[in-house]
């Protein structure tokens, strides 16, 4: 029966992640010089009767890049295309994607930093000219053909702008970077979320959840929901401060937004590898995880907290790591049980 309930509880998690996003600038929490600069350039562009210009959104993931796609799209009254750079490996796909769009629709191609030197080459035209050339036939009979498109907008969103080529980046008019949230905007999207789910939930237990969230909504969407399944199977359903801690307990995230993989880190750099300096691939394997994910996942936050910092040699662990483990500094580095 209880795992009927949980299975119950846990099925429309696709669909309300969706739902839970704002479809309006009115209703968006947060990085509000962005959101401001943005509106201005929809209200200029409706003005004007023309396209956005295209738009580059970098940030670590979970900040809210696809949902201020989706705002920008609604907003000037077109429909947005969903894609991301990896799937496009072949030019004909990108003419497909092209070719499909209508007047004032958006394109958002997500992780664009991964796009092959050779699909860009062919979304150059497509971006300033809304033009598009392809090669019809092989060898002495190939022959090259322009294509007219529609007016559209490309919003591309990486996590690394600075792998983007030169020539790719400058074609974007407005180029937006998004920060982290602080725990007072979290609070804020928490309860704006339980409430949408339905869940009675504390100004306590809303906070308790959002400063652990390592200053990311996505985040805090996943945490409130594993903290509502909590209240609902071991409690009255409500969301106190009490309730919170003790399922966040079970999820091991700690009051600094630790979880597992963050002390597991913290503890390979200052046990296994006497505080550092280490290469993050060196790290990734002592630690069982990718490095494309410790660098693009879990380091941005250690980083931004303070408790480890990269160097020309590697990665070394801060004071404040020991600390957090119950460990001092030894002379090379190495930790000892305070």
């Amino acid at each position: 029966m209880a795992e009927r309930t949980l299975n119950s509880l846990n099925k429309p998690d696709a669909t309300l992640e969706v739902a839970l996003r704002p479809a309006a600038f009115t209703d968006f929490t947060g990085q509000a010089k962005v959101k401001e600069r943005l509106e201005i350039a929809v209200e200029a562009a409706l003005r004007r009767k023309e396209p956005l210009d295209h738009i580059l959104l970098s940030g670590p993931p979970g900040l809210g890049k696809t949902t201020i796609a989706n705002i920008l799209a609604g907003a000037m009254g077109g429909t947005m295309r969903v894609t991301s750079g990896p799937t496009i490996e072949k030019a004909a796909d990108l003419a497909g994607l092209l070719t499909n769009l209508s007047e004032g629709d958006v394109l958002f191609i997500d992780e664009i930093h991964r796009l092959q030197k050779t699909i860009e080459e062919y979304l150059y035209p497509a971006m300033e000219d809304f033009k598009l050339d392809i090669i019809i036939d092989q060898g002495p009979n190939a022959r090259s053909v322009r294509l007219s498109l529609p007016r559209f907008t490309l919003i591309g969103a990486t996590t690394r702008s600075g792998l983007l080529s030169a020539p790719l980046l400058t074609r974007f008019g407005i180029r937006e970077r998004l920060d982290y949230y602080t725990a007072a905007q979290l609070q804020g999207i928490v309860q704006r979320g339980a409430g949408l789910m339905g869940v009675d939930t504390e100004p306590q237990g809303a906070m308790e959840i959002a400063r652990r969230s390592r200053g990311t909504p996505r985040i805090a969407g996943n945490l409130l929901r594993r903290v509502r399944d909590y209240a609902q199977v071991r409690a009255d359903g409500r969301i106190t401060e009490e309730i919170a801690n003790k399922a966040l307990e079970i999820l091991e995230i700690d009051k600094d937004g630790l979880d597992e993989m963050d002390t597991r880190i913290l503890e390979s750099v200052i046990v296994k590898f006497a505080g550092g300096p280490v290469g993050v691939s060196s790290l990734a394997v002592a630690v069982g995880e990718e490095p494309d994910t410790i660098e693009e996942v879990y380091e941005p936050y250690l980083i931004l907290e303070g408790y480890i910092q990269r160097t020309p040699q590697g990665r070394i662990c801060t004071e404040k790591a020991y600390r957090k483990l119950g460990l001092s500094m030894g002379r090379t580095g190495q930790g000892r049980l305070l």
